[in-house]
């Protein structure tokens, strides 16, 4: 299972690198924030076809392609191009993202960057890889000598839209400086200790799963908005659950939790 997950991630990216930097069509789909391409649906296929060849009893749950269920305490996670719009715009700033579950639990996760050749791996209990070299997150950094990841999406809602600038306003006042590229790119540098940590208000199942165990493999800590653990329950609603998540080391979210959110 592991190696079908490294080699799903690389055979999904040399197909979006023959995409890269070209014109691209694009279809928006539940606002302005999220969008498609032929990419993703090519780079999705190559990853379900050599799923359902390797595994054909495991459940499959796409971002692209639904939730295929076939009743299996294994289900493979999949977001096929994380960070379209950048990829639309000729930004680097996109990957793979592979996670398999057992039952509600993931327990082996991996991303791939294919324009920069970095491939990640984790498996529970077994600690977080860079291409093939195990690494840890940097503990001692503090949020005011960190710089921080910040992303939000459309929304309507001006409620909503109102606490989101809140809580920016006030990491801006805490943290050194905020970077964004609203996609894994940012969650993977919080797991390398690049970034002290990452605030992203508007994702789902499949832009977090493997990100999140890689992160904790490393010795961090991804939890929703409001300091608790993510539970997952994969089923139909999952694909429509929003996940507001903060990662960081220990010490970074234990400073947010009562300076900043």
């Amino acid at each position: 299972m592991k190696q079908t997950i490294l080699t799903a991630l690389q055979i999904a990216g040399e197909e979006l690198l023959k995409h890269f930097g070209q014109s691209i069509d694009f279809e928006i789909k539940e606002s302005q924030s999220n969008i498609v391409t032929k990419a993703d649906m090519k780079s999705d296929a190559l990853i379900i076809e050599l799923i359902k060849e390797r595994f054909p009893s495991h459940n499959i749950l796409s971002e692209e392609s639904g939730f295929y269920n076939m009743h299996s305490i294994y289900t493979w996670v999949i977001d096929p191009l994380d960070g379209t719009s950048n990829f639309v715009s000729g930004l680097p700033w996109f990957g793979i993202l592979i996670a398999l579950f057992e039952n509600n639990t993931p327990i082996m996760g991996g991303a791939y960057l294919p324009t920069m050749d970095l491939l990640y791996f984790a498996e529970k209990g077994k600690g977080a890889f860079k291409n093939g070299r195990p690494f840890k997150m940097a503990q001692n950094k503090e949020l005011k000598n960190s710089l921080f990841s910040f992303s939000v999406d459309y929304i309507e809602d001006e409620v909503v839209l109102s606490q989101s600038i809140t809580i920016y306003k006030n990491l801006v006042k805490a943290v050194r400086n905020i970077r964004s590229t609203n996609s894994l790119v940012d969650f993977l540098y919080v797991a390398e200790g690049k970034f002290g940590g990452c605030v992203n208000l508007f994702t789902k199942i499949w832009d977090i799963s493997a990100l999140g165990l890689i992160i904790s493999e490393a010795g961090g800590v991804m939890n929703d908005i409001n300091g608790r653990e993510i539970q997952y329950f994969l089923n139909e609603s999952v694909i429509s659950q929003n996940f507001a998540v903060i990662a960081g080391s220990e010490l970074i979210l234990k400073e947010l939790n009562s300076l900043v959110l």
